[in-house]
């Protein structure tokens, strides 16, 4: 039974080539932020300052996603934060990094969940302990359910 486990993980892990964020709570984030509204993503004022495309992606988000796909596979992340949250699939891959950089098993003491993603997504690195995240992660959830 144990091998059994191991290897769907192992397949899971490379069908989905390994991102963190589930298909259906990666969409859910979208709906939650924009509608999912492509191929005219709207920038946004947030807070004072500028989110982006249909994750409404900040700047200083992207940068992270960024620094930490330059650290796994020497890449890049579009052009710019302004071209790559204008297009979908760089969007997603910011999403991923981002969480592959802040919703970790050893960062979290815990294997990640949608909820961990949604409320980091919403509120930054350590956004899973704010309560200011607890309304969004509600959006979020009953867009799963």
């Amino acid at each position: 039974m144990l091998l059994l486990c191991l290897l769907f993980h192992l397949y899971f892990l490379l069908v989905s080539g390994g991102d963190p964020v589930p298909d259906d709570c990666l969409a859910c984030i979208c709906k939650v932020e924009s509608g999912c509204k492509m191929p005219n993503p709207v920038c946004r004022d947030d807070v004072g300052s500028l989110s982006c495309g249909p994750y409404q992606i900040k700047e200083a988000y992207w940068i992270d996603a960024q620094e930490q796909k330059k650290k796994d596979d020497g890449g890049r992340l579009g052009r710019s934060w302004k071209a790559c949250t204008a297009d979908w699939s760089c969007s997603e891959e910011a999403v991923q990094f981002y969480m592959k950089r802040y919703a970790t098993k050893k960062r979290l003491g815990e294997t990640p969940t949608c909820e961990h993603f949604a409320r980091i997504h919403n509120g930054g690195p350590n956004g899973h302990t704010s309560s200011s995240t607890k309304p969004y992660w509600k959006k979020v959830k009953n867009c799963l359910n």
